[in-house]
């Protein structure tokens, strides 16, 4: 019997999930990319709210990697603004969208398929900013991903990283909207390999379904401070009701941006 190869499924998953155009797989239209070009920089890494504009000023001629970020997003905004942009995914659909949006717009960006576990293919030190729109739930060890941020980055450099607050993983949201009503289901920190049964799970396999993994507020916050950097800001956003009846009571994600 094969082995399971979860960074070869979840790529499989997403390149299946993007053929669909969620909210994260659906490019932005050249409006954005205009808005960008003339320093108005609408940069989402959570459901709803941007980036702060602080927080990317002077992006013009700078190295950046968007990690987990593919979609026609992210990457092209940026490289609009000016950067100098390599976009890194697991999936290859993912980041088709991105040269879609950079042909479309005549922008210049790199793209490179593989797995955010997994960054041994960038030099130390070989990048100003890196970008990390929500994904760290896809990662079984995200203390390693924090590591690897650190090494790549430039001394200076920034990341700019979207997380699950590990809350969300206490419900069965599925469940949750159909019976209207919130039910702590799971202990923290969550897993499908060891939250939910082996049915559960091999359904979730058999239907294309990514499998993720809910981290503690230790490893998100402090793993990136025992890494090596230095959180020097950060905000809070929320989902819709739709997706979860959790964001009637509280922020569903956050973004944190480190500095090395």
């Amino acid at each position: 019997m094969k082995k399971f190869d979860l960074s070869e499924h979840n790529a499989m998953a997403w390149d299946e999930e993007s053929i669909e155009e969620s909210q994260w797989c659906t490019p932005v239209e050249s409006e954005v990319i205009e808005k960008a070009r003339n320093g108005e920089i609408e940069l989402k890494l959570t459901p709803n709210k941007f980036v702060p504009s602080s927080w990317i000023e002077n992006i013009k001629g700078k190295d950046v990697l968007c990690v987990g970020s593919g979609g026609g997003q992210q990457a092209p905004i940026l490289a609009a603004a000016g950067a100098n942009v390599i976009s890194y995914d697991i999936s290859q659909e993912q980041l088709n969208k991105d040269l879609f949006v950079a042909s479309r717009d005549k922008l210049k960006l790199q793209t490179i398929k593989g797995d955010m576990s997994d960054l041994s293919v960038f030099e130390d030190e070989s990048c100003d900013l890196i970008i990390n729109a929500v994904s760290d739930i896809f990662v079984r060890d995200i203390i390693k991903v924090w590591k690897e941020f650190y090494r790549v980055l430039r001394p200076g450099g920034e990341l700019f990283s979207g997380v699950i607050n590990p809350s969300f993983f206490l419900f069965d949201h599925a469940e949750a909207q159909q019976s209207g009503n919130l039910t702590v289901k799971h202990k923290l920190p969550y897993s499908d390999f060891t939250s939910i049964t082996q049915k559960k799970r091999q359904k979730m396999i058999d239907n294309g379904v990514p499998l993720v993994f809910g981290h503690s507020l230790e490893t998100l916050i402090g793993g990136q401070t025992k890494a090596g950097f230095s959180i020097i800001d950060l905000y809070e956003d929320w989902w819709s009701d739709e997706e979860t009846l959790l964001n009637k009571f509280s922020p569903t994600t956050i973004v944190t941006r480190a500095r090395k």
